[in-house]
Formats: C-alpha cells, structure tokens, sequence
C-alpha cells in the first residue's frame, strides 16, 4: 500500500480489470432499521462476488462502511473518494483498495462519477438525496449515459417517488425523465439490472463456482 498527501490516495495494486465498477451512495448513519444495514451488506456482498468494484464515499460509518467493508470481505475491490474536511467527520476508511483524498465536494463527486459504469442510491439522508439528484440530473442532460438505480428497501423511498409524480402531474417534469430512473425493492434484481443495462455482464458468483 502506497499513501500520498493531499490529493492522496491509498492503494492496493490489482492487476484484474473489474467486471463493473457500482457508484453507491448511502446514509453514513446505519438507520433505525436492522434491514438497512442488511441491504448494505448484501450489496456490498454481491459486488464483491461478480468481480465488480465498488465506489462510495469513502467513509467508514454507518451503511457506508457496511458496503465497503462486505465488498472488501467478499473479495471486490473498492475505491473511497473524501474531502478532507470530512476525513475525521466521517471516519475515512484506510482499508479501502484506494482512498482519494481531495479538496472539495464537487471533486469528490466527479471522480466518483467518472470511476463508475453504474450509480446506486439506498437509503439515505440529504448527503444520499443530494448526490442522487444531481446523477439523476446530469444523466437528464446528457452529461453521462449511465443507469442510475434506487433502491426503494420496505418504502423508504415511496413519499418521494409520490412527490416527484405529482412534480409531472404539475407540469414541472415530464414521464421521461422519471423513466431515466430505475427503481427496485430488491437488490439483487436491481444490482444485475443496472450493471446489464450498463452494457456489462457481473461475473459469476464465486460460490456458484464451488
């Protein structure tokens, strides 16, 4: 492992190009819920399993630190990216394959959008919302041409998805733009619908290969 300050990272070297890489964005709290930081867990865990790689916001807390560490057990690799105002707020994750230490949100958010085939939203709170908006928007806009996921675990999600409805129903938004957006209540399911329709194939789970 290698640490540079700074605009700084730390790596492990790999020499396997992952199957996908899975933009995830997630509470740094856990939740209420023991089924939020299970769904964490599962996702981390299948990324990890079909040679994919998982990249979040670098934080060792709550449901992000679920996703990065059972991507990591299940042998996936996983790249942190943290604004180093955030580094002790956050608790950076020092076990990630590599940890991006940079200046600014915005830097934080555009590496992280540039190393991922895929985004991911589960449950969250503004942090979560916010950078699933602007995926969402940027995705509506043309700036990118990626699947952008929501997982909508026990109906968590399901005030916002009526709010963004009525938002068509008002004329602000039209049906199009809500279909950019692909929502699922599992995350299997929706895990290999957004790496398919990213034009990718996961590999096979390691267990199915026992």
């Amino acid at each position: 492992m290698r640490r540079h300050l700074g605009h700084g990272y730390l790596s492990k070297v790999y020499r396997v190009t992952p199957a996908f890489s899975l933009c995830v964005y997630c509470g740094s709290r856990t939740g209420e819920s023991p089924e939020f930081a299970e769904v964490a867990r599962q996702v981390g865990d299948w990324i990890g399993k079909h040679g994919g790689r998982l990249v979040y916001g670098g934080g060792r807390n709550g449901l992000m630190g679920i996703v990065a560490d059972a991507t990591l057990a299940a042998g996936g690799r996983v790249v942190g990216v943290i604004p180093k105002a955030l580094v002790e707020k956050e608790w950076a994750h020092t076990g990630c394959t590599e940890l991006h230490i940079v200046d600014t949100m915005h830097e934080r958010k555009r590496i992280m959008a540039e190393h991922a085939d895929a985004f991911l939203s589960l449950p969250g709170g503004i942090g979560t919302l916010e950078e699933f908006f602007e995926v969402w928007t940027w995705r509506q806009l043309g700036y990118h041409a990626k699947p952008v996921g929501l997982l909508n675990l026990n109906g968590y999600y399901n005030e916002l998805l009526a709010f963004l409805n009525t938002s068509v129903k008002s004329g602000f938004m039209s049906d199009w733009q809500m279909e950019l957006i692909h929502v699922g209540t599992e995350p299997q399911a929706l895990l290999e619908q957004l790496v398919q329709v990213a034009g990718l194939a996961p590999e096979s789970s390691r267990l199915d290969q026992i």
